[in-house]
């Protein structure tokens, strides 16, 4: 089996040939990717993809069948391998993460911290929980615990943060806090992150780099703009938000190839003698989606404009976008 070897300016690297089955059943097959220092790598895919399988297999938490995982030239061994599984210089933070209860915040921290006063304030400065170090544990929130958690996890000195699903189950308030949070991490603490996450509002303006998975493997690969603008399928494109598959008929009306458009890349205006009918407006905030019929094909268009049932509409191709 051919190994990616893993440079001094690289973090880890996952080979050709990673794999883990469960019952037989194969569940990662054929994963490769290498990763910079700082470099933010999100993990995108459908449940059952395999997101949080490759998360475990990198720190360490869950044993391979064939492959390899090389973090700082040096393989990662797996729990079937040693007493305690993990990695000492990669965290994991679980979607179901744990702290005690009845504890003060400073006493949970004290006991994972092995950093010194001084770095270990800043840590907690970056983590937004300085005011609730003398609160206890059952008082806190759960964007506030998972913060608490997050600091617990740093407070080892990883060069690797492995995030699941950190934004699922919190309001907006908390989520936009634990973004800046996520960000000043790689920014302050120069901690290089992978991200798993279904919502592309999470993952489109952090990465860097994006994997889609789909049924272990990985189906695209690239920045962001690429895997929003170029999704190879339908399943790529739908992970990351609306688009319309436009057929060779209607195809031929924009003059463009057949395949997929995203709702904001067509114009729309209002025209009496136009060959479109809104059939369906929907508000979403900074804009409108507009359903409109055309020669008998539905499609999405996105404006801020709002444009009303039954009325006739002109639309042409943003070539640009």
């Amino acid at each position: 089996m051919s190994v990616l070897k893993v440079g001094e300016n690289e973090t880890n690297i996952i080979p050709y040939q990673l794999l883990w089955s469960d019952g037989g059943r194969q569940l990662l097959q054929g994963i490769s990717f290498s990763q910079e220092p700082l470099q933010k790598i999100a993990i995108a895919g459908a449940t059952g993809s395999g997101k949080t399988t490759l998360l475990k297999i990198i720190g360490g938490l869950v044993q391979p069948t064939a492959g390899e995982v090389l973090f700082e030239g040096k393989r990662v061994t797996g729990p079937a391998e040693q007493l305690i599984p993990g990695h000492p210089g990669i965290a994991y933070l679980s979607q179901h993460f744990e702290l005690r209860n009845n504890y003060k915040v400073e006493e949970v921290l004290e006991y994972a911290n092995l950093l010194p006063e001084e770095k270990a304030a800043a840590l907690y400065e970056v983590c937004r929980i300085i005011p609730l170090l003398r609160r206890k544990t059952d008082q806190l929130s759960g964007g506030e615990r998972q913060r608490i958690a997050l600091a617990r996890l740093l407070g080892s000195s990883p060069r690797l943060l492995l995030l699941d699903e950190p934004f699922s189950n919190l309001d907006p308030i908390h989520t936009n806090i634990l973004k800046a949070v996520i960000h000043d991490i790689g920014a302050k603490l120069k901690i290089t992150c992978i991200l798993v996450s279904h919502d592309p509002v999470d993952t489109l303006p952090w990465a860097d780099e994006i994997l889609v998975l789909e049924e272990g493997r990985v189906r695209q690969k690239g920045s962001p703009e690429e895997i929003y603008r170029q999704p190879v399928n339908e399943y790529v494109a739908g992970l990351f938000g609306n688009y319309n598959l436009i057929g060779p008929q209607l195809a031929a009306v924009f003059g463009i190839p057949p395949g997929i458009v995203r709702p904001e890349c067509f114009n729309i205006s209002r025209q009496d003698e136009g060959e479109g009918v809104v059939s369906q407006v929907s508000f979403a905030g900074g804009f409108y989606e507009v359903e409109v019929m055309l020669q008998n094909f539905a499609f999405t268009v996105t404006t801020r404009r709002h444009y009303a049932k039954g009325e006739r509409v002109n639309i042409s191709i943003d070539y640009e976008k």
